[in-house]
């Protein structure tokens, strides 16, 4: 409530799981404390009819705002864009037209339309009032703005919904926080593309690094906080609560940055970080977000390192997309190694001269490929509730896969393994 507004006309719905931490916090209690008012996702049959019942729901309770996920922020866009290509060619146009505006306009969210972009505003009211609030009506016509947590959200996506007059405030926190911690606020009009916002008041925050030293800012570590929102401990588990809560910090296991101007910057989970040999630790987050993004044929993918030889990845491709280009470039024989070779150039796009090189550093590219044909769900357990992968997980489920990638056959794109899973999916 120190950055958000809640009158208590406002109304939610939550298309969270239940179980979500974030959900019951935010979602329920500071609604129910604000006097506003809280709808749930109609369950259906299935988690996928549930999953369909949403957007009939938000025309239903006309939400001020709801709570998000990465997961369900790109199904949004994804949505919204097929709608306006089923519109026609011109109409596509004109939207990539607006939002690229609109992007120009915003910056980074924190300086929109400084300087000479004021010069924008009347090009950009005149867009929102012809494209964009015709994509709002979609969600009830009532919503003012997102608030985004549960993994890091791609800065894209934050340009894209407010560009589109839906901002997604990002924030960062985690349930042994109860959970929030820090957010970009539509009350003080912070909104930092990339970053996790300003620390709730009165939080405590530091950055440490391997040794335990405070670090100044600008530089990386591990997020420490301190507070009343800190857990008491884990049930039952006193090692694990001591080994995270010491002398009242809590030590995250988050790799961050406090900016200049007091934004938290969340680089990923230290154990998530992939490990060169020479010890070289680097965060693949945002590599893996930017590849599914920007990417047609794959779907899922974790980058793996451990003290390796070289960086390797878990790939689950899409069916439909390969077998379309397959189609289209007429390849009726040897279609899985075909296949393989597509799901190869997609990784060199990030290389030396390829559109999206220098992006990120080539030594933390995949150098191999492990692709499988069984992808990362709920049901075998790779994902949680709110669809985020889990590394670890996926990790050792796929275990005799990544042994095989560090062999001389399994660095090889077109491995037996590698085209033994691409024959099930499009042959």
């Amino acid at each position: 409530l120190s950055r958000i507004d809640i009158p208590s006309s406002y109304r939610t719905l939550i298309i969270l799981p239940l179980d979500h931490c974030f959900a019951h916090v935010v979602g329920f209690y500071i609604m129910i404390a604000c006097g506003a008012s809280v709808a749930t996702v109609q369950i259906g049959a299935t988690p996928m009819e549930t999953l369909k019942n949403i957007p009939q729901n938000i025309r239903e309770v006309k939400p001020n705002f709801l709570l998000s996920v990465p997961a369900l922020a790109k199904n949004f866009r994804k949505n919204i864009e097929t709608s306006i290509r089923a519109k026609g060619r011109f109409t596509e146009r004109l939207f990539d037209f607006a939002l690229r505006t609109a992007y120009i306009y915003n910056q980074d969210g924190y300086h929109k339309g400084k300087g000479w972009r004021i010069l924008l505003a009347p090009v950009v009211g005149l867009f929102d009032l012809v494209l964009f609030r015709k994509v709002r009506e979609a969600f009830g016509g009532s919503l003012e703005f997102f608030v985004g947590g549960g993994a890091l959200l791609d800065s894209e996506l934050q340009r894209f919904f407010y560009a589109i007059g839906i901002p997604m405030f990002q924030g960062y926190g985690l349930s042994e926080a109860t959970p929030v911690i820090s957010t970009n606020s539509p009350k003080y009009h912070w909104h930092k593309f990339g970053s996790s916002g300003k620390i709730l008041e009165p939080l405590d925050l530091k950055i440490l690094d391997e040794e335990g030293r405070e670090l100044p800012r600008g530089q990386k570590g591990e997020i420490v906080i301190r507070g009343e929102n800190v857990m008491a401990g884990y049930w039952k588990n006193p090692d694990a609560t001591a080994a995270t809560v010491r002398n009242g910090w809590l030590h995250t296991g988050d790799m961050g940055y406090v900016s200049e101007d007091d934004f938290l910057y969340v680089l990923g989970r230290f154990k998530s970080l992939l490990i060169a040999s020479d010890g070289e630790k680097y965060s693949p987050e945002g590599m893996e977000e930017a590849i599914v993004d920007k990417s047609p044929f794959i779907d899922q993918i974790i980058i793996y390192n451990n003290q390796s030889p070289f960086t390797g990845a878990i790939v689950v491709p899409n069916r439909d997309a390969l077998r379309r280009e397959l189609d289209a470039r007429d390849i009726r024989e040897g279609r899985a190694a075909a296949a393989a070779d597509i799901l190869g150039a997609e990784i060199d796009r990030y290389r030396a001269g390829g559109p999206y090189a220098g992006e990120f550093p080539e030594r933390w590219l995949p150098a191999g490929l492990a692709i499988v044909d069984e992808p990362f769900t709920e049901q075998n357990g790779l994902i949680n509730s709110t669809m985020k992968i889990v590394r670890n997980k996926v990790e050792e489920y796929f275990r005799d896969r990544i042994d095989y990638l560090y062999t001389p056959e399994g660095r090889e794109l077109r491995n037996d393994k590698n085209l033994a899973s691409l024959r099930k999916m499009v042959e």
